[in-house]
């Protein structure tokens, strides 16, 4: 049998696949996600994400340290509030003393070459477990971004490289903008999520962090899985308001957006490999059912493939290591 084209000439060995490989993962894509509590020397495992964990503030530079070793360039911090601390009015997210702040200086401390990025949002600080202020059972948005622009200078103040609005507020990104500049916060860049949708896939996180709303949803801020030209609209509003990278949140069902939105801006693009993807993964694995390590490295691939510049992930350090073997 005569065939002008044989396609696969191309996969018949590694070495072949690998030259011809179209999509490519370095430790550059990738930005690791931190959970951060108070006390010292203390680190708890997720129960709903096996092998990943909660750590006190001398235990998370160390970490930080050894991810700098591995290559690994960017941080993304959360932390957990004490009950205590939490109100309606999160006000303790602007504490120049409080955890984040902390953690901050102390992570520019141990590894001053480490980009840092920090979560903007209320849900961990809010007694009522909402992304924003709450009036008669309704999250208020023009309140929240007042809050978010206190909350995004104070961590400005004390050293982070980009804030990470996750709330989706309308309009906090022109807001939080205008509020860096006016304090001279020229250099601090702002990773916005401007498709972040009402996912059930985020229960692992909100477990992390005790940070589950405490009535209702987050369906009247957070994006209706439905829709997909909304996602561009409110990502194309982010840009103009003053985004520097932009995020589409989740990312396995939400590969299609991603592709969409990186064919429509002109900024770097990021996704979140988010704790319910990650929990999945753990548990087919742990059942026998899967592969994990090439599980880890076909999802992010995919990815990266659907467009991803770079990729909040759990699985960083295994995907670094697993790239290195």
């Amino acid at each position: 049998m005569y065939l002008q084209k044989r396609n696969r000439i191309l996969r018949q060995s590694p070495a072949i696949r690998s030259l011809v490989a179209e999509t490519t993962l370095t430790p550059n894509d990738f930005i690791v996600p931190l959970f951060i509590d108070e006390g010292k020397n203390a680190e708890t495992e997720i129960a709903s994400m096996p092998n990943y964990y909660r750590r006190s503030l001398d235990l998370t530079t160390k970490e930080v340290k050894a991810l700098w070793g591995l290559g690994l360039k960017s941080v993304l911090l959360f932390i957990k509030c004490k009950e205590e601390q939490k109100d309606n009015t999160g006000k303790e997210a602007w504490n120049k003393n409080g955890l984040m702040q902390r953690s901050i200086r102390a992570i520019k401390d141990a590894v001053p070459e480490m980009l840092v990025m920090t979560d903007v949002a209320l849900d961990p600080y809010s007694s009522f477990g909402h992304d924003g202020i709450v009036r008669d059972g309704e999250i208020m948005n023009d309140e929240t971004v007042e809050a978010l622009v206190q909350m995004s200078i104070s961590h400005a103040e004390a050293g982070a490289d980009f804030v990470a609005p996750s709330d989706m507020m309308d309009g906090r990104v022109c807001a939080i903008r205008k509020g860096l500049e006016e304090n001279n916060f020229t250099k601090v860049g702002i990773m916005s999520y401007s498709a972040k949708y009402a996912s059930c896939f985020y229960g692992p996180f909100r477990n992390a962090l005790d940070s589950a709303p405490g009535f209702g949803d987050k369906k009247t801020y957070q994006m209706n899985y439905a829709n997909r030209i909304e996602a561009l609209k409110e990502t194309l509003m982010d840009v103009e308001e003053g985004a520097d990278i932009v995020m589409v949140k989740p990312a396995l069902a939400y590969l299609d957006i991603i592709r969409e939105v990186k064919n429509t801006v002109q900024v770097p693009v990021s996704a979140y490999n988010i704790s319910g993807e990650y929990a999945m993964i753990k548990a087919a694995a742990k059942m026998g059912w899967i592969d994990e390590d090439k599980a880890i490295l076909e999802t992010l691939t995919s990815i990266k493939r659907a467009g991803a510049d770079l990729i909040a992930t759990y699985f960083a350090k295994d995907a670094v290591k697993l790239l290195s073997a």
